[in-house]
C-alpha cells in the first residue's frame, strides 16, 4: 500500500479540510478507474479553537489542523501540501443578483469568456463592508430576453444576462482560516461553502434535479442548502448544532459536559417512543458523591426539544426560500447530528416531507465506504470531490480525441 501511494503525482489525489467546531478532519482521496473516489486517508483532531463555525483562536486551531494532517499522512504515505477548506459560519449570507453585459457582435457566438466576464463582474459588487463575495452561482441565463437558458454557450445574441446565487462572507473570518491553513503549512487551493461540499458527497441526481433541502447539523452551525434542476437555489447558515443539544443536557440534568455528550450519543434519541418509558441511566457520581439516575424518556425530552427548534429553523428558510412546495425529492440530513436516533421521524413530522439521512458514500468506491460511513465525513469527503471538480473546469476545453 505505502509503495503504490508513494508514487502518486500530485494532481492524483486531492486534500479535504474540514474545519468544525467540534472536530477539523482531513481527507485524502484520488479517483480509481471507474471514476469512484477512493479515500487513502483520513485524519481528524479535536477542534478548540473554532467557535460556531468561525476561528476563535488561532494557535489552537493551527495546533489541530496540524495534529489531523499527520494522522492522515501516516494513515495514506501521501504528502499534504495543497487543500481545499470548508468554510462555513454565522457571518455566511447568500443573495439574489441579476447581471447583464452587452456584446459588441452578434455574428460571434457567445462563449466561455463572455460568461465569465458576466460571473467575474459579480465578483465586484459592492456588498456591505468587510464582507466579501466567494462564490457566485449562475441559476439561469437570458438571451435578448429569451429567459429559462440553462447554457448560451454556442447561441447567437447581443444582450447576455443572468440571475446569480451570491454568497458573501466576512472578510475578517475568511482571513483567519486562510492564516490557520498556511500557519499549519498548508496551501489553501480554495475555499469551499461547506454545504455545497456535503451535497456533492450525499445527494444524488435525481435528488438534485427533482427539487431537495439538504440540511448539515455540525456541532456549532446547520447549515441548508436547496438544490433544484442541478442548481443551488438558497443557502443559510442557523447558528445551533449539536453542542447546544449537549449543553441543554447538561444543564437539565445538572451533569458534567461530558457526561452530557455520551448520554447524548448512546442513549439520546430525537423523539420519545414507549420503549423509553421507565427506563433510567446511572451516572457515576464524582469523588464520591452519590451516583445520579437519570430517566431516558427526560433525555429525549429535552433533546427532541432542541431539535424541534432547530428543525423549525430550518424549516422558516425552506419557505422563505419559495421553493417549500418543489421539493419533490423532500429533506436529506447530514452532519455529525444527523446519527441522533428517530430524527428522521422528527424532521418529517416536523416539515410533513420525506426524510433520509445521507451517506458520504454517493460517488465512493466500494473500498472506501467502511472507512467513512458516518454523516459526520459528509464535508470532508465532499471537498475531495470538489478539489476533482476544480481541477476538470481548470482543463482547457478541447474535443476529446480518442
Amino acid at each position: 500500500m505505502e509503495q503504490s501511494n508513494q508514487q502518486l503525482n500530485t494532481g492524483d489525489y486531492m486534500v479535504g479540510l474540514d474545519i468544525g467546531t467540534t472536530k477539523i478532519s482531513v481527507m485524502i482521496g484520488r479517483k480509481n478507474q471507474y471514476d469512484k473516489l477512493e479515500i487513502l486517508g483520513t485524519g481528524r483532531a479535536v477542534s478548540n479553537g473554532v467557535a460556531r463555525g468561525i476561528v476563535a483562536n488561532i494557535d489552537k486551531t493551527v495546533l489541530s489542523i496540524k495534529e489531523a494532517v499527520d494522522e492522515a499522512k501516516q494513515k495514506s504515505g501521501v504528502n499534504i501540501d495543497e487543500v481545499f477548506v470548508g468554510i462555513a459560519g454565522q457571518h455566511i449570507k447568500s443573495l439574489q443578483h441579476r447581471g447583464e453585459i452587452v456584446r459588441d457582435n452578434i455574428d460571434v457566438e457567445i462563449d466561455k469568456a463572455d460568461i465569465e466576464k458576466l460571473k467575474s463582474n459579480m465578483f465586484k459588487l459592492i456588498t456591505i463592508p468587510g464582507e466579501e463575495v466567494i462564490h457566485v452561482i449562475p441559476q439561469e441565463y437570458t438571451v435578448d430576453g429569451e429567459d429559462g437558458i440553462q447554457d448560451p454557450k454556442g447561441m447567437a445574441g447581443v444582450k447576455l444576462e443572468a440571475n446569480f446565487h451570491v454568497i458573501t462572507a466576512q472578510v475578517g473570518a475568511v482571513r483567519n482560516i486562510m492564516r490557520c491553513v498556511e500557519k499549519a503549512g498548508l496551501t489553501p487551493k480554495e475555499l469551499v461553502l461547506e454545504p455545497f461540499a456535503s451535497a456533492v458527497a450525499t445527494l444524488d441526481e435525481d435528488e438534485l434535479r427533482e427539487g431537495v433541502a439538504l440540511v448539515d447539523i455540525g456541532g456549532g452551525t446547520t447549515d441548508v442548502a436547496i438544490f433544484l434542476d442541478n442548481i443551488i437555489r438558497h443557502t443559510a447558515v442557523i447558528p445551533f448544532g449539536g453542542n447546544v443539544i449537549t449543553k441543554d443536557i447538561k444543564t437539565g440534568l445538572s451533569i458534567l459536559e461530558k457526561q452530557a455528550e455520551l448520554l447524548k450519543i448512546k442513549f439520546g434519541s430525537a423523539m420519545y417512543t414507549e420503549d423509553q418509558e421507565n427506563v433510567m441511566v446511572s451516572i457515576p457520581g464524582l469523588r464520591g458523591r452519590e451516583p445520579k439516575e437519570i430517566a431516558v424518556k427526560n433525555l429525549s425530552e429535552i433533546i427532541g426539544a432542541r431539535y424541534k427548534e432547530i428543525i423549525d429553523l430550518v424549516y422558516h428558510q425552506i419557505k422563505v426560500s419559495g421553493y417549500e412546495n418543489k421539493l419533490m425529492t423532500g429533506i436529506v440530513i447530514t452532519g455529525g447530528g444527523a446519527q441522533i436516533r428517530n430524527l428522521k421521524q422528527l424532521v418529517a413530522f416536523v416539515t410533513g416531507k420525506e426524510t433520509r439521512i445521507g451517506y458520504p458514500n454517493e460517488h465512493l468506491g466500494s473500498e472506501s465506504k467502511d472507512a467513512v460511513v458516518s454523516p459526520m465525513y459528509a464535508t470532508g469527503v465532499g471537498l475531495v470531490l470538489k478539489g476533482f471538480e476544480h481541477a476538470e473546469n481548470l482543463k482547457p476545453q478541447k474535443p476529446v480525441v480518442n
